[in-house]
């Protein structure tokens, strides 16, 4: 493991192959908490099937105990965009949900995040939902061994402008990762490219759009973690980490390594 660019970890083969067991127990625990989601079901009842789906398969909750977070996910409804935390909050028809998850093998980490509708939702929901995850993919194709960090800023904000009139939030960005949940560098989802710290193999990185039907701003609940948009107005939230290898971009916590829509986007697959 080495260090570059005031503080960036970079991590060896064998390191980002570990990180790459923790993204696949993530990615696998997201896919049985979008099963489990329908009407009826709490947010704790969520977080006690990913606790257990992590811990059946060998890892640690990443989210369990961070700075004192209760819970193994971070579920968040409706107009609350990120870190809501588990309680007895029941879904309903028409809702959507934010799921983020973070799990740690061997002390290496992966932490991703998908938004899911309760059944069917307006139009303009599940447009929000797609842009947003159509955002990070275009974000972490545009990642390429030395270019920077907001060249995927550029790339997520670039398509979301693009697909209407969305709020983008500024004060909560995607991270670096690795032998901790967050490292440096921080990876905006607004800006002009070519700035930041340089993209080189080994350097892992979680992007994550945050997307409004309103505006950007946010307030803080009461509980010290739940963000909820100012205007009420609903948000989607998609995350992957990913890393660069000699032969192109790998999405760690895919469970196709992302090779589907990294081909789709005319980008190298560098799974292994």
């Amino acid at each position: 493991m080495g260090f570059l660019d005031r503080g960036v970890e970079i991590k060896s083969p064998e390191q980002v192959d570990v990180m790459r067991r923790a993204g696949l127990v993530v990615g696998e625990t997201l896919e049985v908490l979008r099963g489990a989601v329908r009407p009826g079901i709490t947010t704790a009842e969520l977080d006690t099937i990913a606790e257990d789906s992590i811990r059946s398969r060998g890892a640690t909750p990443s989210f369990l105990g961070y700075q004192g977070f209760p819970a193994s996910i971070c579920a968040s409804v409706n107009d609350e965009v990120v870190h809501g935390i588990p309680g007895s909050r029941e879904l309903a028809l028409g809702d959507v949900v934010s799921l983020d998850c973070g799990a740690i093998v061997d002390g290496w980490h992966g932490d991703a995040a998908i938004t899911v509708t309760v059944g069917p939702v307006p139009p303009e929901v599940a447009e929000l939902v797609r842009v947003t995850e159509e955002a990070m993919w275009r974000g972490i194709a545009a990642a390429r061994p030395g270019g920077r960090v907001t060249d995927i800023s550029h790339a997520v904000e670039s398509h979301v402008r693009s697909q209407g009139d969305y709020g983008i939030l500024e004060d909560y960005t995607g991270h670096g990762i690795g032998s901790q949940m967050h490292l440096a560098p921080d990876v905006p989802n607004v800006g002009r490219p070519g700035r930041g710290p340089r993209l080189v193999e080994g350097l892992a990185l979680a992007v994550e759009p945050m997307v409004t039907l309103g505006g950007k701003h946010t307030d803080l609940l009461d509980d010290d973690w739940t963000v909820v948009t100012r205007d009420g107005s609903w948000a989607a939230h998609s995350e992957h980490t990913f890393t660069l290898t000699a032969t192109g971009t790998w999405v760690l916590t895919a469970l196709d390594g992302g090779e589907a829509a990294l081909t789709a986007l005319g980008v190298p697959f560098g799974g292994r």
